[in-house]
């Protein structure tokens, strides 16, 4: 590392130690992760003695869960499991499938590309964040998978994927293996700017919930057509005919291609019952079909045409009145649509929220009368058939992926506390090593931050080169013919001649160019 020594420098090296130690000293808050890492990962797991909710099967007291290699193995009262097998005693506590939000913005390190209307270009998939400490937090409330959406700046947004929480994991590891991807679509004030505009600078379009459509419609337009260029030239190239020149790709066409032919699905973000009805509309023109729609406030003013259309609801429990466009919403929209056939599940949309998301779901047992299963199946199921990976997690049963939380109550309870996390039979959040290292990390913590301090101290001040010379440049040096301007006698004057103003010579205007001043001065003008 070259170290330079003008004052400028020094600066900046004193900003970069001091950035350093932060970073470390923020990477104390940060978990360890030795349950995340493979070797950790019992071959053969059992969990005993444990209250199961398996969600499609009803409950079984005192039950054991066998998980081999990552898989559930067996469930019952009793399994038949190895001596050598890793064991958990959950006397007393209660295991769910693990919790499946399905609309999360977290371990991305962007969300919105705003700067057009159709961004169906941009992948969440390429900025995903295995660092950020949101994983862990969302774990400790019992999140096993999140749906990774774009924003909702856009009426096509990006294109999203299905992430497991592997907390301590790279992030390529983070990807559900298997679950379609989507993309992310809005209505509304959002992609219509309602609240974003800058004065002076005009507004993007769609201004107007008319232009939304219209900006789906056309894009669904070209789609069509870019399709139907690459089927006849697939076709003509099948059939054996040479020379032929494939189309030119778009990426932006490419994904709405994959939505029409049922590759990937489509999450739309939507408050009103009016944009929600146009969506179905413009789905059925267009010929494609609408996976879930996000928040949907007043779904429950058109569950009927939701639950005909076979379309998926996601949902806060008890938000509203946040907007204008929200103040129709009602705590009874999960239940009432519920009611009416419609798959309901509810989401964050927020990393805090997803910690509680148990209670979040409990709540439609108060506003709206759900029984304890239907609420459990709004985190469980509800999600995971939303997301079209119900054959692999939502449930407790023999030969799904070993995705579990383990409470120490009745999970739908305010009081109710995840003691442990598991993905693929792993733990990935154990309550009990988490307190037990905390004391550990604050003395880390506490040692940097001595550390820091020490460096921070002002040392005794040692002589430094000029720092408004340039490295590369000496001072100018005085000539022996120049002399300092006091030592200069004034030239007698006339008593009939005024003064004339000195006039500058090469030589001084160089000297003048050389000085340390006028380098200053120079500098500050580029």
């Amino acid at each position: 590392m070259k170290i330079s020594f003008g004052r400028s420098n020094f600066v900046k090296n004193f900003r970069f130690l001091i950035l350093y130690l932060l970073c470390l000293i923020h990477s104390l808050y940060l978990p360890r992760t030795h349950a995340a890492t493979p070797p950790d990962a019992p071959a053969v797991m059992v969990i005993r003695n444990a209250t199961i909710l398996t969600v499609s099967h009803g409950t079984i007291e005192h039950g054991s869960i066998l998980i081999k290699d990552g898989k559930i193995a067996e469930v019952g009262l009793s399994v038949n499991a190895p001596k050598d097998a890793q064991v958990i005693d959950a006397a007393g506590q209660f295991v769910i499938p693990g919790i499946i939000d399905c609309h999360s913005h977290i371990a991305a390190e962007s969300i919105n590309e705003d700067s057009v209307s159709v961004s169906s270009m941009v992948n969440m998939a390429e900025i995903l964040n295995p660092d950020d400490v949101d994983i862990y937090r969302d774990l400790a409330g019992g999140v096993t998978a999140a749906n990774i959406l774009h924003g909702s700046a856009n009426s096509i947004g990006g294109q999203t994927l299905v992430i497991k929480l592997r907390w301590g994991q790279p992030a390529a590891k983070l990807p559900f293996e298997g679950a379609l991807p989507g993309i992310k679509f809005a209505l509304g004030e959002n992609p219509k700017r309602s609240n974003f505009s800058i004065p002076g600078q005009p507004k993007r379009y769609p201004a107007t919930r008319m232009g939304v459509e219209e900006t789906i419609r056309s894009a669904f337009s070209e789609a069509r057509d870019y399709k139907k260029t690459w089927d006849e030239y697939n076709r003509r190239s099948a059939a054996g005919e040479k020379n032929l020149i494939p189309p030119r790709r778009d990426l932006r066409l490419e994904p709405l291609v994959e939505v029409l032919e049922g590759k990937r699905y489509v999450h739309s973000h939507c408050y009103r019952e009016d944009e929600i009805l146009m969506l179905l509309r413009v789905a059925k023109e267009l010929g494609f079909k609408v996976r879930t729609f996000q928040h949907v406030l007043e779904g429950y003013k058109v569950a009927d045409e939701l639950a005909a259309a076979g379309v998926g609801a996601s949902t806060f429990s008890d938000w509203w009145a946040y907007k204008v466009e929200a103040y129709d919403a009602i705590p009874y929209n999960a239940a009432l649509m519920t009611r009416r056939g419609v798959v309901v599940s509810i989401n964050s949309d927020n990393a805090e929220e997803a910690t509680h998301l148990n209670q979040e779901a409990a709540k439609s047992m108060k506003f709206g009368g759900l029984s304890h299963d239907e609420a459990l199946k709004m985190v469980t199921l509800n999600p995971a058939m939303q997301l079209g990976i119900d054959k692999r997690v939502g449930t407790i049963d023999v030969g799904k992926d070993a995705d579990l939380a383990i409470y120490n109550r009745d999970p739908l309870s305010a009081y109710a506390v995840v003691q442990k996390t598991l993905i693929d039979g792993r733990v990935y959040f154990d309550r009990q090593r988490d307190i037990a290292e905390r004391s550990e990390r604050e003395k880390e913590k506490k040692a940097l931050f001595d550390k820091f301090k020490k460096s921070a101290e002002k040392k005794p001040e040692e002589k430094k080169p000029d720092a408004t010379v340039p490295i590369d440049q000496k001072p100018a040096e005085k000539k022996p013919e120049d002399k300092k301007p006091e030592d200069k006698k004034p030239e007698e004057k006339k008593p009939e001649e005024k003064p004339k103003p000195p006039q500058a010579t090469p030589t001084a205007v160089g000297a003048t160019l050389a000085s340390p001043a006028a380098g200053r001065l120079a500098g500050g003008a580029q």
